[in-house]
């Protein structure tokens, strides 16, 4: 693995031509997905500034154009009419300002009128590599460009770390306030929120307070990310602890989770009504953040990274790393949320294929499961041995998933097996296969499941108890053009 130093990792890119070659290359690699966002050279991370504006879809993409490391950070941007068609638009924002000279950090947008704004962290950093996170702002343009304001919002707090990142913004209806909800960490190191308050979107910003999250003050050592909105009449907030093991996650210390509650404008308080849940509770999701106008008070429309900070996967020896998962439709059933892929993604399939053995490189999976046990093998070899394995315990109303069996293994130390428990037992499951992910759906929602696979020439097999399955091949609804 390449040694990277901090001038190679925080090169600032001059030119497309500077990368043209990288691209040539990058694209033949095998495991270059066909319906997920990706980058066309290097890392790929967290999703940034999705939002529907006049009937088209944006999101943008943390991405350091040099190889899979995290260093100088763009925002790549990318439109889609339907959130399954997604064509390349090039660099969104680029850190050429002073105040976001190491970085263009994660954020969010929102459609105001005829206008979309964007929300980030410019990422300062001094001679003596001191940052100072500023929150900053861009209008899209008429040409499809992103236009920054000359100076940013607002600046961070001393009484709290220099961990001041993600800016969130909302519009609550009932206050006629924006609200900005920004990632952070105390002094002495606890994971928080803080909140920003403004009539207008583009100026008059001032400190409200910290987020109150009673039972959840020394949770985590940061908290990125943060998305709240309300679903069904519940709030739901959603955010990234870093810097702590949570139980059942392995060693890993950086996680997504969501509480259902009440959040409360007044008092800056959200009450949660029950215990954390985690978002996806598989080897690959994180930094997940909700689509901003939708419109509609009873789903949400999320989209994750699948990958994780401080980990490492195997396309990095090809200087690329990294997707955007499918997007996922949120809805509250019963006080728990439900997670489903995006409505009219049967669109993408192409040829209902025979229960053969043979697993394509992109597909879907409909898997009807009858009482008892249930196993389900994919990538596995000819001879049924191998691949990435789901077993269901039905006494215990728990799946186990298991990619030791997979001849690319990566991420030992951090988990490789994985449980998820289903409170209904299972009975559905919907599968998700493109050529460097798999994405599970239990029980229209109940639970998600995603990883990052990487199946060699003869890992293209799958076998299963006996259950009711489909299997369908999945067309290519993304571009992987050179744009930039």
């Amino acid at each position: 693995m390449k040694e990277w130093t901090r001038e190679e990792r925080y090169r600032v890119l001059k030119s497309p031509e500077e990368i043209r070659d990288l691209y040539e290359r990058v694209k033949l690699s095998p495991y270059r997905q066909s319906y997920h966002v990706q980058p066309i050279t290097g890392l790929s991370s967290d999703p940034n500034g999705f939002a529907l504006h006049k009937g088209l879809w944006h999101l943008c993409y943390q991405w350091c154009p040099w190889g899979a490391v995290h260093g100088l950070k763009y925002w790549y941007h990318v439109t889609s009419p339907d959130l399954l068609h997604w064509t390349n638009q090039g660099i969104g924002l680029a850190p050429d300002r002073d105040y976001d000279n190491k970085g263009a950090h994660s954020g969010s947008a929102i459609s105001v009128g005829e206008e979309l704004y964007f929300y980030y962290t410019g990422n300062h950093r001094d001679e003596n590599w001191v940052r100072t996170p500023w929150t900053c702002a861009a209008v899209l343009e008429p040409d499809g460009k992103l236009r920054k304001l000359p100076e940013p919002l607002f600046g961070p707090r001393d009484d709290h770390s220099e961990h001041q990142r993600d800016p969130k913004v909302v519009w609550n209806e009932e206050k006629k306030t924006y609200y900005i909800f920004i990632g952070a960490q105390t002094l002495d190191k606890r994971g928080c929120v803080l909140v920003y308050a403004s009539k207008e979107p583009l100026k008059g910003w001032r400190f409200a307070g910290e987020l109150k999250v009673p039972g959840y003050e020394s949770f985590g050592g940061m908290w990125e990310c943060p998305y709240i909105t309300r679903i069904s009449g519940k709030d739901l907030l959603i955010f990234s602890p870093q810097y702590t093991t949570l139980p059942g996650r392995g060693n890993s210390t950086n996680h997504n989770v969501y509480l259902l509650g009440r959040m409360d404008y007044d008092s800056l308080t959200f009450t949660p009504e029950g215990d954390y849940h985690f978002l996806d509770y598989g080897f690959d999701f994180y930094a997940a953040q909700g689509a901003a106008n939708l419109g509609d008070p009873d789903k949400a429309v999320l989209i994750g990274w699948i990958g994780l900070p401080d980990n490492h996967y195997p396309t990095e020896e090809e200087d690329w790393e990294g997707s955007m998962s499918l997007p996922r439709e949120l809805r509250v059933v019963n006080g728990r949320l439900r997670q489903t892929p995006i409505s009219g993604v049967e669109a993408l399939r192409w040829a209902e294929k025979p229960d053969d053995g043979i697993l394509p490189d992109a597909c879907e999976l409909e898997i009807k499961v009858p009482e008892g046990d249930f196993d389900l093998r994919l990538f596995a070899k000819a001879d049924g041995s191998g691949g990435l394995t789901l077993r269901y315990d039905a006494a215990a109303r728990r799946c186990t998933l298991d990619r030791r069996g997979m001849r690319k293994r990566f991420n030992q130390q951090v988990f490789e097996v994985l449980e998820l428990p289903l409170e209904e037992g299972l009975k559905k499951l919907r599968v998700f296969v493109d050529h460097s992910s798999t994405e599970f759906f239990f029980n229209d929602g109940e639970a998600t499941f995603t990883t990052h696979s990487y199946p060699e020439e003869d890992e293209h097999y799958l076998t299963h108890s006996p259950a009711e399955l489909k299997l369908w091949a999945l067309k290519r609804s993304v571009t992987d053009e050179f744009v930039v």
